[in-house]
């Protein structure tokens, strides 16, 4: 990335926070965004922090058409004592250059990302909501913008980060989820976008988890695309298994997200001495090990819930009940004390929250 001075354009038509911090995800945007351009022949360039607004693209622009882009996510937390917290937020900018890569877009700089991102929350602090399991969510993405349909990588580029505050994922407490195990859709492969934050992957799965949702399910558990036999996702999360004592996820194998959320429960797990194994787990395996009475907990993982227990699995009209609709012992655990470091509640010694001075 080329540097250059990073600009500030402060907004002076503040908007009016929201007056309950229960607001819907994603709806509610602050008053400013960070926004950066490439070309190629000068690489990234003018940084700046800007009022929130349009923006205005040449309807060939390329990501309209090619879908060349990617994005991720992350929060700001408020602590008790008013300080701002980020969780690891370096692993995101690493997984951004990563999706970027496969996309053919040029990668940025990650120290001076995460920078200007403090610059940009910095300002925005007041828009950190202080309500328990409240945050402030920070969606950073690039976009291809050549004017241009002929098939191929754009020659220029926007990165930019807007911020919303969102309410609590879990507002009634944490609850296990249906899941309907999904035996007709893909969701990835190996050797396509699935290790990548990008648009398709998302939207590819809507039909199937429309379809799950109209039998009472509240999303997919999402098989290998080649097999349909191996267990890779749940809805757009990570998963994991305690089985008969053993924690397991799926390898990272090329169509899999490496979530910042799970490589930081197989660190934290390692830290109470308990080791997670990583391998291929089918769902036959999976529905034997149930049959045994060996299935003890099962959890989704990600950034806006962190953990996301689930009850019921569904597959081929079987059922799987997962410790009688009831949160684990050890998602709970789990959940108090990645929340507790974010919120500064838990003492941090994994050095893994950044705070926004």
């Amino acid at each position: 990335m080329t540097t250059y001075q990073l600009e500030v354009l402060e907004n002076t038509n503040k908007k009016e926070k929201p007056v309950k911090d229960q607001v819907p995800f994603g709806t509610t945007f602050t008053d400013h965004m960070y926004v950066l351009e490439y070309e190629t022949e000068k690489g990234w360039y003018d940084p700046k922090i800007i009022p929130y607004g349009p923006i205005s693209l040449d309807p060939a622009a390329m990501i309209f058409h090619y879908g060349q882009t990617v994005f991720e996510g992350m929060k700001a937390y408020r602590t008790e004592d008013g300080r701002v917290l980020l969780f690891r937020p370096e692993k995101n900018f690493e997984r951004l250059n990563l999706s970027s890569e496969r996309l053919s877009i040029p990668p940025i700089d990650e120290k001076l990302a995460l920078e200007h991102l403090t610059e940009l929350i910095k300002l925005e602090k007041a828009w950190v909501p202080k309500t328990p399991g409240t945050s402030l969510y920070i969606r950073p993405y690039i976009i291809s913008t050549d004017a241009n349909l002929a098939v191929g990588p754009s020659q220029t580029y926007k990165y930019m980060v807007i911020l919303s505050p969102v309410g609590s994922y879990f507002p009634g407490g944490l609850k296990p989820v249906v899941i309907h195990v999904e035996d007709k859709f893909t969701r990835a492969v190996k050797g396509g976008t699935g290790m990548a934050k990008t648009a398709g992957n998302y939207s590819s799965g809507y039909q199937a988890q429309a379809n799950a949702k109209k039998e009472g399910n509240a999303d997919v558990l999402w098989l290998d695309g080649v097999e349909k036999k191996y267990i890779e996702e749940v809805g757009s999360m990570n998963i994991f298994f305690k089985i008969n004592g053993e924690v397991v996820t799926p390898e990272l194998n090329g169509s899999i997200l490496k979530g910042i959320t799970r490589m930081s429960i197989i660190e934290l797990l390692g830290t109470w001495g308990i080791p997670v194994t990583e391998k291929r787990i089918s769902v036959d395996e999976l529905y034997e090990a149930f049959e045994a009475g060996q299935v003890e907990e099962v959890f989704g993982t990600g950034t806006a819930a962190v953990i996301s227990p689930v009850g019921e699995l569904n597959w081929k009209g079987k059922k799987m009940i997962i410790n009688n609709h009831e949160i684990g012992e050890l998602s709970q655990k789990i959940y108090d004390t990645i929340t507790g470091i974010q919120t500064g509640k838990v003492e941090d010694t994994l050095g893994w929250t950044v705070e926004v001075k």
